[in-house]
């Protein structure tokens, strides 16, 4: 047995209160085998994985109970069964790295903003192989980098993690992990908020290396697409304990657990399904339709001037939307997809006005906004609102939530008073289903399920008519994606709001979208009824991008 966790505790010191994180779970894990572990945020999936590989500080943590047995394979080629936790700090350095490596979830925050992603692999080389030369841990790190797919792995060697995109940051994770070649491979959430087909390439190049190499993976994941595509072996994980585990078959098609069948139940896949069998699909998209549009988008371009030279004069453009068409009606949600840096977000926002398009016209309920002056724009912007993706940091932390949500009504001059106003705070936190006694906490004091809630509340105060929700659900909990998406079907029924859902979710987009628009390059490639563009795509980019969905069933 590579791994075998028995009756882990890991308890975390919290001031006076001990939190049980981990409360006596058990598994193992072969070599060559893939064990997935399933959970929201909270569970204590990631404190599971930070205990095997040891790297929580002993002053915040301790565990009352458990053994973590590894199979420790000396650089001689003995083995030996070591136990983690009873381990001195100087053999737990070796295996860190060497035989046990770590994928972290969040590369940007993981990697050393201040060396090149060259040096970072080589030191990790040069650790665990003190004998190995700079120049001869270069070409390796190169060789690691080739392997994971990094185009131009002889320059970018030399680049800073800054100027990479998400997809090459996590490959690169992905190869300093394998570079030592490890037994076990951790990988917390290693394609969250990733593309689906950068999500897709990178899954298949963790099945091939660990083909290649023989090691087990334990992989952490609240994506039950990504269960299915990758596990051997599933455990759900729910307030520190395993609730459920068993066979990938067993867990997926057979859940005993009533807290698997609500996750499962949750996922975009089983609510199509569950809409589809209660007939409640296609007649709504039949009537807005039949709507008046509420906005046209005529021939819009943002292009953004690349500058060089002394002088900064301008060499050429960054063409993000280049000549887009588009029609939304009232009441209809549209959902705009594809890749990272096709042009989505800067498409959305240049419809608000946030950013200036170039040329092109934008008409909103039958006015062309784009040549008005701030002035002139101040009566539309009660009328179209944003959701931003990361509530986190469009929050201002120094506000509580009443101020947040007053503040632009006050400006906008919606309600008599003051406190007129805090009332429509009250009453719009209750309708996004958070208590009006939140009203007086601060961001930091709410979850991102919470926090996403609240952002949806600031934009629905000024009574808006359209919407931009740019991933809204991206890194949610699938049970808090679940209710953020019907919260938003409620309202757009109860005030005919339309919608522009910015997305790379294909399961979140059949379900809560009517017409759906994919956009690859600055361009609209194709556009129609989801339905129809989801089981029959016509452009080759659309087909690819429908390819790389990792599906529950199939």
């Amino acid at each position: 047995m590579l791994l075998d966790v028995k009756n882990l505790k890991t308890y975390l010191d919290s001031g006076a209160e001990v939190v049980k994180a981990v409360d006596g779970i058990s598994f193992n894990i072969k070599k060559g085998e893939t064990f997935c572990l399933v959970g929201e945020s909270g569970s204590g999936k990631s404190i599971t994985a930070l205990s095997i590989i040891q790297l929580i500080s002993k002053e915040i943590c301790h565990h009352p109970e458990g053994q973590i047995w590894f199979d420790y394979r000396h650089n001689d080629g003995t083995q030996e069964q070591v136990d983690m936790l009873n381990l001195t700090e100087p053999p737990r350095r070796d295996i860190r790295g060497a035989r046990i490596a770590m994928i972290f979830q969040e590369p940007m925050t993981s990697l050393n903003p201040v060396y090149t992603i060259g040096d970072q692999i080589i030191e990790a080389l040069q650790l665990h192989w003190p004998n190995l030369d700079y120049n001869s841990a270069k070409q390796r790190a190169i060789e690691a980098l080739a392997q994971v797919q990094i185009p131009d792995p002889e320059q970018r060697v030399d680049e800073y993690p800054h100027r990479l995109s998400g997809g090459q940051r996590q490959r690169v994770m992905i190869a300093m992990a394998m570079v030592c070649e490890p037994d076990l491979l951790i990988a917390d959430e290693p394609t969250t908020a990733l593309d689906v087909t950068v999500q897709a390439e990178i899954l298949r190049l963790m099945k091939e290396l660990q083909e290649r190499k023989g090691m087990g993976i334990l992989f952490i994941t609240h994506d039950f697409g990504v269960v299915a595509k990758m596990a051997d072996k599933v455990a759900v994980m729910r307030n520190g304990i395993i609730v459920e585990a068993g066979s990938l078959q067993q867990v997926l098609k057979e859940p005993k657990d009533e807290y698997t069948k609500e996750l499962l139940a949750a996922l975009p896949e089983n609510m199509i399904r569950a809409r589809a069998e209660a007939g409640e699909d296609i007649k709504y998209r039949q009537d807005v339709s039949e709507n008046k549009p509420i906005l046209t988008v005529q021939n819009l371009k943002v292009h953004f001037p690349v500058k060089k030279g002394v002088w900064a004069r301008t060499a050429s453009y960054v063409k993000a939307v280049d000549g887009v068409d588009l029609t939304i009606n009232e009441g209809e949600i549209v959902a705009l997809v594809g890749e990272s840096g096709c042009g989505k977000t800067t498409l959305g926002r240049a419809l608000l006005r946030l950013i200036e398009p170039t040329s092109g016209a934008v008409f909103f309920s039958g006015t062309n906004i784009v040549p008005l002056k701030r002035r002139e724009m101040q009566p539309f912007r009660t009328q179209m609102q944003m959701i931003f993706q990361d509530p986190m940091s469009s929050l201002n932390p120094r506000l509580n939530i009443a101020t947040t949500l007053i503040e632009p009504m006050a400006v906008h001059g919606i309600g008599e008073s003051q406190e007129a106003r805090l009332d429509l705070a009250r009453q719009m936190l209750i309708r996004v289903q958070l208590s009006e006694s939140h009203l007086w906490r601060y961001p930091h004091e709410f979850s991102g399920g919470q926090r996403q809630r609240i952002g949806i509340a600031r934009a629905l105060v000024l009574n808006p008519k359209f919407i931009v929700c740019d991933e809204v659900t991206s890194a949610l909990d699938v049970s808090v994606q679940s209710e953020i998406l019907q919260m938003l079907l409620d309202l757009r029924t109860e005030r005919q709001l339309s919608l522009l859902f910015i997305t790379h979710d294909i399961g979140v987009v059949e379900y809560v979208s009517d017409r759906m628009v994919v956009m690859n390059e600055g361009k609209i490639v194709e556009q129609g009824l989801t339905h129809n563009i989801c089981h029959a795509p016509q452009e080759a980019y659309t087909q690819k991008l429908l390819a790389a969905v990792p599906r529950l069933y199939g």
